[in-house]
Order: structure tokens, then C-alpha cells, then sequence
């Protein structure tokens, strides 16, 4: 059991995602940035798609009611156990009694805490996941408050010794401002003026900026299409408006859309673009979609890596 008590603005339960909802016109949801969530479950022993926590905005603590394992990352932030300095990606034995601190998010925009067990919360359409639009999923399907305690499941058979920490290069490039893309369903609709203004120039994350979508300010990338009749959407989709102005769908963005997507992020640089803070820039690079699933490969090695390596520190 953890027991939150100073909680930030925003501070939810999330797992991988509902991935056979969207029949329903239900988001996949789940963790903003997933390759986090999956390397701290591994680095607690989890599965990699248990249940954890996302933390943004502010600083706060939450209490260990048993002696627990843990682990911190995504987002850059000062945090301390019991007075003690606690690093990113690193396992951490915590004593019954013992707090977590959450000083400040310094870099980054959201902040995983996985414990050995995972959250065990209900599950809803198959996912632990909060989905604040519906009011479902998660912890009463609201964000978390001072007060709460959630129940912990039961701990794994194996978990990584104290201080077993993800080697560096196997985490993504979280400062690199570069987010690749493919091609999306209406790429041919627009000229090479539109795909100058999309690719050639940096945009900055708006303040407008949410777990729906990421609106980004720069230079208009335009078009005559106006709205076209809805099509499916998908997290990664960029969508352009009629002003001009792109919209990247995030984790729990619609699953149908009417505006024309011109690309469609990389499955691996999701995480990049999903910790870019509201006034960071980021520029677009095309790829291909054979290049995007090389990519992929890739970091689901990178993963895998991260398992066997915290197992055999076990």
C-alpha cells in the first residue's frame, strides 16, 4: 500500500493502455511516454505493462505503508527517500514508514513511479488506466489526492538488487528535439509549400497543450482541404486544421477525426515528443515507414536488454 500525502495538480494511475477498446470510440490512453513506463516496470520486476503512476506539474510526496521497491523516470526531477538522493531509473528499496519526496520536476513533463506489484486498481475494458475525459479506469477515475492510498499487488518472484540502474544509452534521446514521422493518410494532399512549412522550420509545444493533443505553434502549414469527413485516428496522427496551426494526438485523443493528417509520429520518438514541455520546440523529420519500423525493432531490444540485465543483478 502507498499512501499519497501532498499530491501534485496532475498525478494518475496509468498502464499500457486499453488496446481492444477503440471499437467503442475508447482511447488506447495509458502512460504518455511508454517506453518509461516499461523499462521501470522492468527495473521493479513487473511486467512491463503493470499499472504505475504518472506524476506532472509539481512536487509532492507519497508514503510506503510496507517496505516496497521502486523506481523513478521519464521526466528529470530532485527526489528523495528518507533524506537520500534518489536516481532515475534505478531500483530502490523503501522501509515501511519511509516517505518519497518529489521535490521538483526539472526537465521533462511527466514523471513515472512504478512500484514491484504494479497499482492494483480495477481494471476497466481491460486496462488499470485513468481516463479523466470519461471518468473511468484508475483510482475512481480522478486524478489522485492527498489521502489517498492505493493497494499494491503481490510482489515478484525476482527483482532487481538495490541500485541496478538502466544503462544510458538504452534510454531515448528525451533532450533531442528532432521527432521523426511518416507519411500520414493525406500526405499527398498537400503541396511542397505545406511540407516546406512542416518539416523546414521548429514549432513550439503550446501551453494548450494536454494528454488529448499537442498543439503547436510556428508557421501555418496550409491548405485548401478544409474539414474532410471523419476517418480513424490514431496517437502520433498530426492533424492540420484549416488555420494551419498542426495538432499532434496523445494518448487520449479521439479515435476519429476529421481534420487531414499529414504525418504520423514514430511509435519510437513518441516518447520525445511527449516529454517536450509546453515552450520547447521540436522539428519534424520524414522518414520511411520501413526506417520507423527498424527503429522499433530497436527499442524493443533496447527493452528486452533492460529486462535480462535487471534479472541477472537479481
Amino acid at each position: 500500500m502507498i499512501t499519497i500525502t501532498h499530491a501534485p495538480p496532475y498525478l494518475t494511475v496509468q498502464d499500457a493502455g486499453r488496446r481492444h477498446a477503440r471499437v467503442f470510440g475508447v482511447p488506447r490512453g495509458g502512460a504518455m511516454d511508454l517506453f518509461a513506463l516499461e523499462a521501470l516496470n522492468s527495473i521493479v520486476g513487473n511486467a512491463p505493462d503493470a499499472a504505475a503512476l504518472e506524476w506532472a506539474l509539481s512536487g509532492g510526496t507519497l508514503k510506503f505503508e510496507a517496505d516496497s521497491v521502486f523506481a523513478i523516470g521519464g521526466a528529470r526531477a530532485r527526489a528523495a527517500l528518507a533524506g537520500r538522493d534518489v536516481p532515475p531509473f534505478t531500483t530502490v528499496y523503501a522501509a515501511a514508514g519511509s516517505e518519497l519526496e518529489i521535490e521538483q520536476i526539472t526537465e521533462g513533463r511527466f514523471l513515472y513511479i512504478a512500484c514491484a506489484g504494479g497499482v492494483d486498481v480495477p481494471a476497466v475494458l481491460g486496462s488499470r488506466s485513468t481516463y479523466l475525459p470519461g471518468h473511468f479506469g484508475g483510482f475512481q477515475g480522478r486524478t489522485l489526492g492527498r489521502g489517498d492510498s492505493l493497494p499494491l499487488g503481490n510482489r515478484p518472484s525476482t527483482i532487481p538488487a538495490a541500485g541496478f540502474t538502466c544503462p544510458a544509452e538504452l534510454l531515448p534521446g528525451y533532450t533531442s528535439s528532432v521527432v521523426r514521422v511518416t507519411a500520414g493518410s493525406h500526405a499527398d494532399l498537400f503541396d511542397d509549400a505545406a511540407w516546406g512549412a512542416f518539416t523546414g522550420t521548429d514549432f513550439v509545444i503550446s501551453h494548450a497543450s494536454d494528454r488529448t493533443g499537442y498543439k503547436l505553434q510556428g508557421p501555418a502549414v496550409s491548405h485548401g482541404l478544409g474539414t474532410l469527413p471523419s476517418d480513424p485516428g490514431c496517437q502520433g496522427a498530426i492533424q492540420i486544421p484549416s488555420e494551419g496551426t498542426p495538432i499532434v494526438l496523445m494518448a487520449d485523443a479521439p479515435t476519429v477525426g476529421g481534420y487531414p493528417k499529414i504525418a504520423v509520429v514514430s511509435k519510437t520518438d513518441m516518447p520525445i515528443l511527449a516529454q517536450r514541455s509546453p515552450g520547447a520546440s521540436v522539428r519534424f523529420e520524414l522518414i520511411t515507414i520501413e526506417q520507423s519500423q527498424r527503429a522499433l525493432k530497436r527499442r524493443a531490444s533496447d527493452q528486452k536488454t533492460i529486462r535480462s540485465l535487471g534479472a541477472a543483478s537479481a
